[in-house]
């Protein structure tokens, strides 16, 4: 699938079936591997000078805002059939690929109906994808709220042991707990495990000797119990942290871990559903916003051709895919099929600077020219 392609439109001085096999004859003389479609765009409603003139100013910047909530769909999509492990799609248009949607466009008259005057046209495009972005937006808030908290419970399941959740990594038979005693949990540096050892019964009085036991080791520290008898848990707490020992509060409660276990899962599934939900409706919502951005290169190929080429409407719309290498040279054969004296007003340095740009586009030349980037 090609990923640019030029809409253009030429001037027609004769007829555009004549105009069309000149350029099809020269495209696969000098240019064969520029693949080349009609673009066909309906007879629209041209309105006055002045309201073209006023819609030609608004043109690119409509532009650039639906094709980048195209682009933003796109890319949503992307990350979703990657976080997914989903094979990735073809993006369509009601089933059809978007590169034959564009290079086989027929205006969609119930949608958009060509009497309508241009602007109107214009604005409704720019309302049906403003509310699609917004649409987007909402949803996205949702599926990254729910991956959010995913996200923090799984930092507490994986970090170090400092800062992790140890619910996991204690057993009830590890905790005694009762009028008099009461066991904590000491976070020991590794390299610090043979001082924690050798100190920990006479960081203060009342410590039951040899309670020390070890639960689990990461990279960087030791988790140990410790039992005592409950008055002097605080001051074990203050010379254990004089020590480089840290004591993390800890209460076991089977009933704690047994809901942690069930929001964890709850969250898993809700992630799963927003996922799968939020991609089915991007899928949808990029044909929508595609056909509406291709809507809106027609009228402004269309309205660039009045302001060109002048009434009544004649010009011939065609898509090219020119590859890097082949694009001087389809450039010059859409400027030879110009008129010479129109090809070198364009030419002139002092004069195109003035007229360039009705459309919006930096690039001057002869024809009507405009780049879809579909990715």
């Amino acid at each position: 699938m090609a990923t640019r392609y030029w809409s253009v439109s030429l001037p027609v001085r004769t007829s555009a079936s004549s105009l069309w096999n000149r350029l099809q004859d020269a495209i696969s003389k000098h240019s064969f591997d520029t693949p080349l479609y009609r673009f066909n765009i309906p007879n629209l409603r041209v309105g006055t000078l002045d309201s073209l003139l006023s819609l030609s100013d608004d043109l690119q910047k409509s532009n650039s805002f639906v094709e980048g909530v195209t682009h933003k769909i796109r890319r949503q999509i992307e990350d979703l059939e990657k976080a997914s492990g989903v094979e990735t799609s073809a993006l369509t248009v009601d089933g059809v690929p978007v590169d034959s949607y564009l290079t086989r466009f027929v205006w969609d008259e119930a949608k958009f109906p060509t009497m309508s005057p241009l602007r109107e046209i214009v604005d409704s495009i720019h309302h049906q994808v403003s509310k699609i972005e917004d649409d987007l937006k909402v949803r996205i808030a949702e599926y990254n709220n729910v991956r959010s908290q995913l996200n923090a419970i799984n930092r507490k399941q994986s970090g170090s042991l400092a800062v992790r959740d140890l619910s996991n990594l204690v057993k009830p038979e590890d905790i005694i707990a009762s009028e008099h005693l009461v066991t904590l949990l000491a976070i020991v540096p590794k390299y610090s495990q043979k001082d924690w050892l050798s100190s920990y019964e006479t960081l203060t009085s009342y410590v039951v000797p040899r309670s020390s036991k070890k639960l689990h080791e990461d990279n960087e520290y030791a988790l140990y119990t410790v039992t005592l008898f409950h008055r002097v848990a605080d001051n074990f707490r203050t010379n254990a942290r004089e020590r480089g020992f840290q004591i993390r509060d800890f209460e076991y409660s089977s009933e704690a871990q047994e809901s942690r276990k069930e929001e964890l899962e709850k969250l898993m599934r809700d992630q799963e559903t927003f996922r799968s939900t939020l991609l089915q409706w991007c899928y949808t919502s990029y044909g929508e916003v595609f056909s509406s951005w291709m809507h809106f290169c027609a009228v402004r190929v269309f309205a660039e051709s009045i302001l060109r080429y002048g009434l009544p409407p004649s010009f011939l719309a065609c898509v090219l895919a020119p590859s890097i290498k082949s694009e001087k040279k389809v450039r010059s054969i859409l400027e030879g099929l110009c008129d010479s004296t129109n090809s070198a007003f364009w030419k002139s340095e002092d004069d195109a600077g003035g007229m360039a740009g009705l459309g919006g586009d930096a690039d001057a030349h002869p024809y009507v020219c405009f780049t879809i980037n579909l990715v």
